[in-house]
């Protein structure tokens, strides 16, 4: 059982709480806020207002192994050049091919560019060159959407690379942590099980609930 102290009431309040700790890294222009599509957004919209920033959906998606979708052999995220990421302890023991996780990663990626131009439409995605880039998502557990998010920011050239999560495991926690410059992250559980039970509510997060997020997150600051 979690303590109601150590429970959010949902992902927007998470988001509300980090922004007092990531107010160092300014706000404004340079910085941008990219959240983890879909769970990450609710969180993201109160980070990128608290900070007066623009926000953009980051999207990864998870390569399950088969029959066991799951459980992540890997993650795929966008971009100029896409990133694959794979878990190779889980491929071992699941004995997951190269060439399923290569056809999964695109069938996977597909279904970002379907995603990209619902939730984007004809807006262009944020230039992260340069800027602090705060990457946010509504918890980690194991780590592996998280990881291909970042090599994917960090080959866009941020000046600053901050991940900033409400509730992480801590052992996976510090394994992100040398892919990035700065690590916030409140809530740190020794005994750590799914990031759903440190909210109150956690509900799936629909296309249309992402779409809104992300017109106010951005027509707060000017850029819709």
């Amino acid at each position: 059982m979690v303590a109601n102290r150590d429970r959010y009431t949902d992902r927007r309040d998470a988001g509300r709480r980090l922004v007092p700790l990531l107010s160092g890294y300014g706000g404004g222009d340079g910085v941008v806020v990219l959240a983890l599509a879909r769970g990450g957004l609710g969180v993201g919209v109160e980070v990128a207002k608290g900070l007066g920033c623009p926000m953009d959906p980051l999207f990864v998606r998870k390569i399950g192994v088969p029959g066991h979708e799951e459980l992540a052999a890997g993650a795929v995220v966008d971009g100029p050049t896409p990133e694959t990421v794979t878990n190779p302890e889980v491929c071992r023991l699941a004995r997951v091919s190269e060439a399923y996780i290569t056809a999964e990663a695109e069938r996977q990626l597909a279904e970002i560019a379907r995603r990209r131009r619902l939730y984007m439409g004809e807006h262009p995605p944020l230039a992260v060159a340069g800027r602090t880039a705060i990457v946010v998502d509504d918890g980690i557990a194991t780590g592996a959407s998280m990881r291909a998010a970042l090599r994917a920011v960090r080959r866009a050239g941020p000046a600053v690379l901050v991940m900033a999560v409400p509730v992480g495991a801590p052992d996976t926690l510090e394994a992100l942590a040398g892919s990035v410059d700065a690590v916030v992250c409140p809530l740190r559980p020794d005994d750590f099980g799914a990031v759903g039970v440190y909210y109150a509510d956690f509900h799936q997060v629909e296309d249309a609930e992402v779409i809104a997020l992300l017109d106010e997150a951005n027509r707060a600051v000017g850029r819709w």
